[in-house]
């Protein structure tokens, strides 16, 4: 019998009787069901986190902080099966989908560390002036389905920490883990603090609509940013949207290729690629070009993919069929234009599950889909460069700005470079890096706002002048 998962509304772990089926990627196979819900049911939890805001609005930092340290504690002692589930449900290998857990875990106890402290403005013979930040309300929260349970980590913890209540709709690809987490913490905060609700398409524009929520917080496509942005500008609520990006990383000429070949492949295929902050456009100078590209063409074809659960797997399957059909499109239009390629591009249809074979293209022209789209995939395009004026126009020359990087065996020169990108991170000889009290904010049409840090904190407030005159009415 297949497991069927609540929801989470005011405190108690409810379903409505209209179900919808979890697949697992890697096999097409259902292996879950979770509540399909609709107005009514967002409506049970909007007004409990209503409701609930009253009072939690109250409580003060310290007491918040408690009881995080008893969330991250619960995520901990769980850790294994979420793992588990996590990689069943989205198709990550085990040890990435362990990564993700132990990442809410470190996440749930750094956030809340993060301080918003009373700033005096004034303090004269006239008078005293304060400012202090004050929480927005209800916030409601929508989870991409790359990395579901970090991200919903991400907004949950700042928004709570602020004195926000939340309703949090994950993706309804990858709901299962998430809607285990919220079983696990039902008793740890008060009732109608944190909702967490499923549902389907229909579910995100009735969040983002409804009128008595102040806030919403979106990861996911530009496309869908950009909806999510018009729906709520009808009551002016407060966004932030971290997007989509379409980043660069610039290997220099004097970059060590035996150290440079592995890294590079990981920033692009990591969770098969299906990171908003992944390596999608590789510029290498033309001196070490056919010496990087053959090194990480070769370690491309080495590396297992498969079923995320099992051992030696190193990449999983594309999450859903609607991506998966998206990314095979883009490798046809590739070869349909006569494009090179290193490595792959051919693909089993006879083999269940979502599976696209790592694949490496060799110098497409800048124009090409394959460059400028955002693959989300599996797929990594080369490209040749001559001078580094020319490499920061190219990588410059997107509607995306989310992040970027840098390799060479000079990164003190390198920064120079890096402040000539239009994006929001930069990293020199890494990639993927976040940390929670550093601030990770799209620019351009990459997003909207900050998430992390005490940014992304004050993101969830609003701030208030009190303002007292020295001398008596």
């Amino acid at each position: 019998m297949t497991t069927q998962y609540k929801n989470l509304i005011n405190g108690e772990l409810v379903d409505n009787g209209k179900w919808i089926d979890v697949v697992n990627p890697a096999t097409e196979q259902v292996i879950g069901q979770v509540p399909d819900c609709g107005q009514a049911d967002l409506d049970k939890a909007v007004a409990a986190a209503r409701a609930a805001f009253q009072t939690w609005k109250k409580t003060s930092v310290e007491e918040r902080r408690a009881l995080f340290a008893k969330m991250a504690e619960v995520i901990k002692t769980n850790s294994d099966e979420l793992m588990r589930l996590l990689t069943a449900e989205q198709g990550k290998p085990h040890m990435q989908a362990g990564s993700e857990i132990a990442g809410c875990v470190g996440m749930t106890r750094a956030l809340p560390m993060l301080n918003l402290e009373e700033k005096i403005t004034e303090d004269s013979d006239k008078r005293l002036s304060r400012t202090r930040r004050v929480p927005v309300g209800v916030v409601g929260g929508i989870v991409p389905w790359n990395f579901p349970v970090l991200m919903a980590i991400q907004k949950i913890v700042p928004a709570l920490l602020s004195g926000c209540t939340m309703v949090l709709k994950p993706s309804p690809f990858t709901p299962l883990a998430t809607l285990r987490l919220a079983e696990l913490v039902a008793g740890v905060f008060p009732p109608g603090v944190l909702n967490i609700i499923t549902g389907g398409d229909a579910l995100g524009p009735l969040l983002t609509a409804h009128p008595d929520i102040d806030k919403i917080t979106f990861t996911g496509s530009t496309a869908t940013g950009k909806r999510v942005m018009e729906s709520a500008s009808k009551d002016l609520k407060r966004i932030t949207l971290e997007l989509g990006g379409n980043d660069a990383a610039i290997v220099l000429p004097d970059a060590d290729v035996s150290k440079v070949a592995e890294k590079l492949f990981w920033a692009s295929f990591y969770n098969a690629g299906q990171v908003c902050i992944a390596a999608k456009r590789i510029y290498i100078h033309e001196d070490i070009y056919d010496e990087l590209s053959g090194a990480i063409a070769a370690y491309a074809k080495a590396v297992k993919v498969g079923d995320g659960a099992e051992q030696g797997t190193a990449i999983g399957p594309i999450q859903n069929k609607p991506q998966y059909k998206r990314v095979l499109e883009l490798i046809q239009d590739a070869k349909d234009k006569g494009y090179k390629f290193l490595a792959g591009g051919d693909h089993d249809p006879s083999i269940p599950g979502y599976f696209v074979p790592v694949t490496v293209l060799d110098n497409p022209p800048e124009d090409a889909r394959i460059v400028a789209e955002e693959q989300f995939g599996p797929v990594m395009p080369l490209m040749k460069f001559s001078t580094i004026n020319e490499v920061i126009s190219r990588a410059n020359a997107s509607d995306y700005g989310l992040a970027g990087s840098i390799w060479t065996s000079n990164p003190e020169a390198a920064v120079e470079v890096a402040e000539q990108l239009e994006t929001g991170t930069v990293w020199i000889n890494e990639s993927m890096h976040l940390a929670p009290n550093a601030p990770f904010a799209g620019h351009k049409q990459s997003g909207f706002g900050a998430e992390l840090g005490e940014e992304g904190l004050l993101e969830f407030t609003y701030p208030q002048v009190i303002t007292i005159a020295r001398e008596a009415a």
